[in-house]
């Protein structure tokens, strides 16, 4: 990629350019420094000319490609979050997780994993269900309450409430039992897809689960029709983005039974900077025309 372009060729301007390369420098310098290396050891370490690096850690290159960054955060020793910076700074986007080196994608951030630990103490704080979930909406942490709204579910090897939220919504035989108005949930979750394929094509579990998608007919329809409709007109959005009238779930838990639910985004820098994102389930009483609307889509499962 150019550094005068982002992802799809968009230009952007001269002062954009400058600021990127300065961010840059202070990140690739400051980590340098920090190890105690030369530029010249450091162009050691990646067997080039101690000049072709210091065009590196200037900024000077014509482009980015991700085994040149995944080169040189090796030689810099950087964390799974350093490496993430790196790229956002660099080409504007995460990095892709199979294509990691794996000393890069082993090391360990002693900080983060006490941050993680911490903040998974403050979720269970929650009494509404929340969870963390990566590009993939792979579900890395998940509070109590969460788990408790998805007890009973018949185990799955692929779609687990508890291991990927997009694939249980869309592949999880019982999912309709808690996802109540199931056919806007799907579409919904189908639009989610979209939009997370669409931020990492070149990733290969959403392109394992863009072919289930398309040996799945009823999926299959829907994700190249109904759903692309359905955003078009206004009818709805994604799952984060969707500030329409807010979904249905049935909680398992009698005392809680059917509530109306909107998925909230909210997530500390921390985790931003690892790639994830923190949603909370904000579950509320129904309203006399949802409960109507929820008979009606009771009567459908």
């Amino acid at each position: 990629m150019n550094a005068g372009t982002r992802p799809g060729g968009h230009p952007v301007d001269g002062l954009a350019v400058e600021m990127r390369a300065h961010r840059l420098q202070q990140l690739l310098q400051g980590r340098r420094e920090y190890l105690k290396l030369r530029q010249e050891e450091v162009a050691e370490r990646l067997n080039m000319s101690a000049r072709s690096y210091g065009n590196w850690e200037r900024g000077v290159v014509k482009e980015w490609t991700d085994e040149k960054l995944f080169q040189l955060a090796g030689a810099l020793e950087m964390t799974e979050s350093q490496v993430a910076r790196l790229f956002l700074i660099a080409v504007d986007r995460h990095p892709p997780a199979e294509a990691r080196p794996a000393g890069v994608r082993e090391r360990r951030d002693p900080s983060l994993e006490a941050f993680l630990s911490d903040y998974a103490t403050a979720m269970e704080a929650l009494s509404l269900p929340s969870f963390v979930i990566d590009q993939r909406w792979q579900v890395k942490l998940a509070n109590s309450a969460y788990r408790k709204l998805f007890r009973g579910m018949r185990n799955h090897p692929t779609a687990m409430p508890t291991d990927n939220f997009l694939r249980f919504g869309l592949f999880h035989p019982d999912a309709s039992a808690v996802l109540v108005d199931f056919d806007d949930w799907r579409l919904s979750i189908l639009a989610q897809f979209a939009t997370s394929l669409e931020r990492n094509d070149q990733d290969p579990d959403l392109d394992m689960l863009l072919l289930d998608l398309h040996q799945h007919p009823t999926l299959h329809n829907a994700y190249l029709n109904d759903m692309q409709t359905w955003v078009l007109i206004g009818a709805g959005s994604d799952l984060v983005h969707h500030h329409g009238k807010p979904r249905m779930i049935r909680h398992p838990d009698a005392h809680i039974g059917l509530r109306s639910c909107r998925l909230i985004e909210e997530t500390p820098r921390p985790l931003q900077a690892r790639g994830l994102v923190r949603i909370t389930m904000v579950l509320t009483e129904l309203e006399p025309l949802e409960e109507s609307a929820a008979a009606a889509a009771v009567g459908k499962v």
